[in-house]
């Protein structure tokens, strides 16, 4: 990463589409923009994080390859639950996406770092600034400790074991100030280390109000934390994280039927926005890929053995027959309504169901059978009136959960794959699938990971092609 962006330029584009965008509605400037300018005022800040948050939702390289969003779904498709058709997302859904000169390699380490560069731009003109107030500089620096945590978080769940495999093991570099020149790996354990801390900033230090949700707060910086305890196993930390995270965001079965596409539901605590003028057209996954009766891209159906899951009475059973194929295994005979597409469909990021549920399984997991599952109870009558208690304890309860956050979350980020990962689990595909057991994972797969990118070895003296010899 020897002179990975050139800074000014870097600056000033994200200046100006963070100005032109749906975060501020107001004229965009159309020449460069002094750094001295942007961070000499509140506004000038602000300005600036909406272009970065802009970024995070844009096209980065392809229509697989955009913003968070195609991470995002990346994962779902390397799952048992999602089967993809023909077309875009094929060498993830394949499991065969892992090597140096791939895109998805590539793309899953340079739009992170490229937002972590931004963040450093940012975090480094807010500490530096004459003109901002320690009051004001405070608040806007833990949006920035939160949002670079976050991605440090996508680069440590893409390229290395889980965190409880082996923690000495090599990982991302850290980059704590705008980067010039390339640095060595780093460690996983380390690299967590530095996720943390900038999260007990955030936490700390991050507003409560915010303009909209496609903005960090406090209960955001909270979910951040909440993930990354989970993947760490601290459950007492996660619990405490998750219902801070979750309050505020009440939960709402009728929101199913609505098409997820719209961040001011009640549940949803962190989202992309889209504007129709602004849009990303049919990249926007997983609305695109999911729905196929708008004008997506619709290559996206459901495995049979996960539809069964579902009770008919269940908000959350959008499933459909949509061509009369019946029940046999043909890989197009379930679609889903879950997401409805359109031009201005938001992309949910976090919601309160999923931080609910990360506090029913660390209580679980923390011995408190009892409360975990009367809570798990809740969500389950929440989205199913007939919804019945299981008497489940022990693995039998924590099987019941990890389920439940499936049916809760199919389609949104993963979380088979996340799940499987973070508790070294396989993955296997049953049912319908369109390619099944050659996709197959096993426990502590390195599939479940991808090597360093060519680009990176290429271009940072400090890494070699030997960080590959053992991926």
């Amino acid at each position: 990463m020897k002179k990975l962006f050139g800074l000014l330029l870097v600056l000033s584009n994200v200046f100006t589409v963070g100005c032109e965008q749906d975060y501020l509605d107001q004229p965009a400037p159309t020449e460069s923009v002094n750094s001295s300018v942007i961070f000499e005022s509140k506004a000038g800040v602000e300005a600036f994080m909406s272009g970065i948050l802009r970024v995070s939702r844009s096209q980065f390289e392809r229509t697989d390859a955009g913003g968070l969003y195609s991470m995002y779904f990346a994962r779902e498709v390397k799952g048992n639950d999602l089967i993809m058709g023909f077309q875009w997302y094929l060498f993830d859904y394949e499991n065969d996406n892992r090597e140096p000169t791939y895109t998805r390699t590539t793309f899953s380490w340079e739009f992170p770092y490229s937002m972590i560069n931004q963040l450093n731009l940012y975090i480094d003109g807010v500490k530096n600034s004459s003109s901002l107030s320690e009051n004001e500089k405070e608040g806007l620096l833990g949006q920035g400790y939160a949002l670079r945590a976050f991605y440090y978080f996508q680069l440590a769940m893409e390229f290395q074991h889980t965190f409880a495999y082996d923690t000495s093991l090599a990982a991302p570099p850290i980059y704590e100030e705008p980067a010039l020149e390339g640095k060595p790996m780093s460690t996983i354990g380390a690299l967590y280390e530095f996720i943390l801390s900038d999260l007990y900033t955030a936490v700390q230090t991050t507003p409560e109000t915010r303009q909209n949700k496609s903005y960090v707060n406090r209960n955001v910086a909270h979910a951040m934390l909440a993930r990354v305890h989970q993947v760490m196993g601290n459950w007492q930390e996660a619990a405490n994280a998750a219902t801070i995270a979750r309050q505020g965001y009440s939960l709402n079965a009728s929101e199913y039927a609505q098409g997820f596409d719209d961040m001011n539901a009640s549940e949803w605590i962190w989202a992309l926005p889209q504007r129709s003028d602004q849009t990303n057209y049919f990249y926007i996954a997983p609305h695109a890929f999911t729905d196929n009766e708008s004008d997506g891209f619709g290559l996206a159906f459901w495995n049979k053995d996960f539809v069964s899951l579902f009770s008919p009475t269940d908000v959350r059973n959008t499933f459909v027959d949509l061509y009369g194929v019946g029940e046999g295994n043909d890989y197009y005979a379930r679609a889903s309504s879950k997401f409805r597409f359109s031009f201005s469909a938001d992309i949910p990021i976090i919601r309160s169901a999923e931080m609910l549920l990360i506090e029913i399984e660390a209580k679980a997991r923390l011995g408190n059978e009892n409360e975990a599952a009367s809570l798990l109870l809740q969500l389950q009558q929440n989205r199913d009136p007939n919804a019945q208690a299981s008497g489940n304890t022990g693995n039998a309860l924590i099987e019941e959960i990890l389920v439940e956050r499936r049916k809760e979350l199919y389609g949104e980020l993963g979380v088979g794959w996340f799940d499987a990962k973070r508790l070294r689990r396989g993955i296997t595909r049953t049912g319908n699938h369109r390619v099944g057991s050659p996709a197959n994972l096993l426990p502590d797969d390195k599939k479940f990971f991808l090597k360093i990118p060519q680009k990176e070895i290429d271009s940072n003296e400090y890494i070699d092609n030997s960080v590959n010899s053992n991926r």
